[in-house]
Order: C-alpha cells, then structure tokens, then sequence
C-alpha cells in the first residue's frame, strides 16, 4: 500500500467509524489496515475528535484497557433536534396533504433516506443511556423510521406483523398477542417470531405516530411473553388527544392536534418537550438523553 497522508488517513478512519456506531475498534484494526504507527493513529483519531465536536457530527471516544479502543457515537444537538422538527412540521403542515376523513399523508416524507437517517440519530440520541439490543418496528410505515433508528444505534431491526398470521416454517414457532385499540377500540393482534427476540434482550419500539398508545401498550405486552424489556418508546408524531395514553412513558418529536378540511389547515408543532430541550442554555452541546421515569418524558407524554 502507497504511503497515506493524515487526511487520507482520516478520511478513511471517520468511514469506519460512522459506517458501523458504537463499535468498538481496537487501533491495531487501523494500524494495521493503513500501515501506519499507533501513535500517528491516536493523532489522527485526536483531530476527528476535535472536527466532530466543532462541526456537532457525533462524538468520537477513546476506550483504555484491554478491551477498548475507538468508537463513534451518533448525538444530535438540541439546536440541530429542533430544527429537524421544525423543518418536519412546515413539510407536514401542508394543506395538500389532509386526506378525506381528517387524516394526513406523510409516507412519501418517510420514504426519503436523507429525512429518515436524520430522525433515526436524533431517536439515538434521546435513547442514547438505554443500550438497545435491538429495534422493534410495526410493520409498513413505521419500518423506515425504526430501520434507521437501529442502524444509529448499529443493532438489528425486529418488524411485528399486525395480525394473528402464521409466519413462515423458516421461521419456527411465533407468539401473538391481542390488544386493545387505543382509538377505536377495537381488538387486534400483534405477532413476532419467538426466535427474532432473545430472552432478556432490552428492545426500542420506534414507530411513526401514536394517537392513544393502544399499539405501543400491545408491544409491551408482546415483549413480555418473549421474556424481553422494553427500554424505550419514540414516535415521530403523537396526537395532542386523547390527553392520557395507554403508555407511560414515550417521547414524540411532534405533536398533531388535527385539521381543519373546511379552512385547509393542518395543525402539527414540534412537540414541547422537543422545544423545552432546544432553549436550554447548553444549545451547542449534545442532548442528554430522558431517564427512565423522569419528569422530561412524562410531560412529553402529556404534550
């Protein structure tokens, strides 16, 4: 191999890095690979960190011991995370999109990689203290969102089937619970193969919209006959009404109060636990993450 210089070097240490997050990679994977001494590394790794934090790209650490090594981690900023929401607000917000019935469209917004990759870090970096073994999705729209959600995080991605369908031999055995519609009230069913979630894993469900949680409290109920945790809700969007959900505890970017088909208006915000985040005085630093049962997530429940 040719003799690289630093910003070559550097260029190609970052694409690892980011292509695989919260991985830890030991030096010798980079002194090896670039041919180059340890010490140039640890100068090289020094200089990424010091461009991610003045550019707000993640955080680059250095783990000591015998295990450690270098790993990135995704972190959106309070000021980068509210103006993610915003941007999403005024594409949503737009009259063409009230379908018949009250309802608003937003799959083609859910279909761009470049929106979904942006909201996927922002959900890493509101779960960031939870360690998820894994990412759980309903299947159909909620997949995109999840997908990127587990790729921040650099875990698998588990989609529930809606439905008491069997799953394919491959498959072997599944689980299905039923639930209660938190809007309609109606009883459905949610299934998953038994195999697709360990016992003991601590699951994310990350899901597009969330009206009265009957969907996120079927989840926990799904996790727990497959002996699993659930660590964490976040939705992209949850409804302002019914003001008490079935679920305790979750985070929403936005917060939808309806529409208006006469006037052609669409009522859709960044949810205020989402704008309580960005004007703390900290702004250019990374968001800390909500703890379990803390006051951030319950008033962002009651948002």
């Amino acid at each position: 191999m040719r003799r690289l210089r630093r910003g070559d070097r550097m260029v190609l240490i970052a694409q690892r890095l980011f292509q695989e997050p919260h991985k830890i990679f030991p030096l010798a994977t980079f002194t090896e690979w670039l041919g180059a001494a340890k010490s140039t590394i640890s100068e090289d790794l020094s200089a990424l960190r010091a461009l991610c934090e003045e550019f707000q790209l993640g955080r680059i650490e250095t783990l000591a011991g015998a295990a450690g090594g270098v790993r990135y981690t995704p972190l959106c900023t309070p000021a980068q995370i509210a103006a993610t929401a915003e941007d999403l607000a005024s594409r949503l917000g737009q009259p063409s999109r009230i379908l018949p019935g009250g309802f608003l469209y937003m799959t083609d917004v859910l279909s761009l990689p470049s929106v979904t990759t942006r909201l996927g870090d922002v959900f890493a970096t509101f779960f960031a203290d939870r360690r998820p073994d894994l990412v759980l999705a309903m299947e159909v729209k909620g997949i995109a969102l999840a997908l990127m959600t587990a790729r921040a995080f650099n875990v698998p991605l588990v989609t529930i089937r809606r439905g008491g369908r069997a799953m394919e031999g491959a498959e072997g055995a599944s689980v299905t619970v039923n639930y209660v519609s938190g809007s309609s009230r109606a009883v459905q069913s949610m299934t998953l193969p038994m195999r697709a979630v360990p016992a003991g894993a601590r699951a994310l469900f990350i899901d597009d919209f969330l009206r009265a949680g009957g969907t996120a409290r079927g989840v926990h109920d799904l996790m727990r006959e497959c002996r699993a945790e659930v660590v964490g809700v976040g939705v992209l969007i949850a409804t302002s009404q019914p003001r008490d959900k079935l679920v305790d505890e979750y985070v929403a970017l936005l917060t939808f109060d309806g529409v208006d088909e006469a006037a052609g208006t669409v009522r859709i915000a960044p949810s205020r636990w989402t704008l309580r985040r960005a004007a703390r005085p900290a702004e250019s630093g990374p968001l800390r993450p909500a703890k379990p049962g803390g006051d951030e997530v319950s008033t962002a429940a009651r948002s």
